[in-house]
């Protein structure tokens, strides 16, 4: 396949213009500042959401296509790369030829493009990864590659970011939010609910795998609530407890023993909450501690190893062995301002880390 750069795929203008754009300053916003403002979705307030990101959105996306077509050791050649790369640069050119959101029809006809928008970045995150395994075949030492971790967590931060964005936009607009809702945002979020949904959906994927998963026993206040995203937090412990439980089952699969439970410790302080995950599957080999939260590295097979199709990215939904599970984990709980070992941040001040 010929490799081709974005100013042979696009105008020239268009380049010219996703080089000014990508320029220009981002500016973050709080959660804090998302669940008041959104708390009245009025007209006049969806006006100015919109407004702000007919600016904001092009700015995010034209800095992540520039990055894309400049990456080392050839990764911006990669078939899937520049997959991604085009995708990114036909969005922002979506967004620029959007005209002037001056009233409630164009408001809302600027909605349903961001949402399409939103589609089609849908598989952005297994294309990455299969651009990223197409550049691990052909290397040693990948784990070395600190340049490639860098821009793949500035990367996968800032997509965290606009598909935040665009989905608290689009949520405003449901006619039914379901209770203590905003947007995104559960004002009410029970931590030990959503680890308890989260278990219950590792578990089911290990059933599927294994067929038996461990038991999980979750320790914490059921009364607890803070306003946070749930479908975020979702995805860290998902993460987390997905490889407690593949490590507890082969450590235990051929044993007379009965797989010891894994342990979720939901803790509340007075500025965060604190969420621990802990199993007796053995621990990762001490010589993998430091790559665990890099994109390359994985105790379990890839399941990339095999063909995919450029033309939908559609991989199986599998226990591990893609490497993405922790690193990307790690980046939800920084946004808004989190730690990476699940301290979330119970006052919704810190403002989006933008990459």
């Amino acid at each position: 396949m010929a490799v081709k750069k974005a100013s042979e795929m696009f105008s020239k203008s268009l380049i010219e213009d996703v080089h000014r754009w990508g320029c220009m300053k981002q500016t973050g916003v709080s959660l804090r500042y998302m669940m008041e403002f959104g708390s009245t979705p009025t007209e006049r307030n969806l006006l100015i959401s919109a407004q702000f990101l007919h600016k904001e959105l092009p700015i995010r996306i034209a800095r992540r296509a520039i990055e894309l077509e400049t990456l080392p050791y050839g990764l911006s050649e990669k078939p899937a790369v520049l997959k991604v790369r085009d995708w990114y640069v036909e969005s922002f050119r979506d967004m620029r030829a959007f005209p002037e959101i001056k009233d409630t029809a164009d408001e809302k006809e600027f909605t349903q493009m961001i949402k399409a928008v939103k589609v089609r970045h849908n598989n952005v995150v297994p294309m990455m990864a299969l651009g990223v395994n197409q550049l691990k075949k052909g290397m040693k030492l990948y784990e070395k590659l600190d340049e490639i971790h860098q821009f793949l967590d500035r990367f996968y931060l800032s997509r965290i970011g606009i598909r935040m964005l665009i989905g608290q936009h689009v949520e405003l607009h449901n006619p039914n939010p379901p209770l203590h809702t905003v947007g995104y945002i559960h004002t009410k979020m029970s931590p030990m609910e959503v680890a308890r949904n989260a278990s219950e959906d590792a578990r089911s994927i290990c059933f599927r795998e294994y067929g038996s998963a461990p038991e999980i026993n979750i320790y914490g206040d059921p009364s607890f609530t803070f306003p946070y995203v749930p479908t975020h937090l979702h995805l860290m412990v998902y993460e987390l407890v997905k490889n407690s439980l593949r490590a507890v089952q082969e450590r235990f699969v051929d044993s007379d023993r009965v797989a010891p439970p894994i342990r979720i410790i939901v803790a509340d302080g007075i500025e965060d909450v604190t969420i621990k995950v802990s199993d007796e599957g053995g621990g990762i080999p001490r010589s993998g501690l430091p790559k665990i939260f890099t994109y390359l590295y994985s105790t379990a097979r890839n399941p990339l190893e095999e063909d995919v199709d450029l033309g939908t990215a559609d991989v199986p939904l599998t226990m591990a062995g893609y490497g993405y599970g922790l690193p990307i984990s790690r980046l939800y709980a920084r946004y808004f301002g989190t730690d990476a070992y699940l301290h979330l941040s119970r006052l919704g001040d810190s403002q989006e880390p933008l990459p």
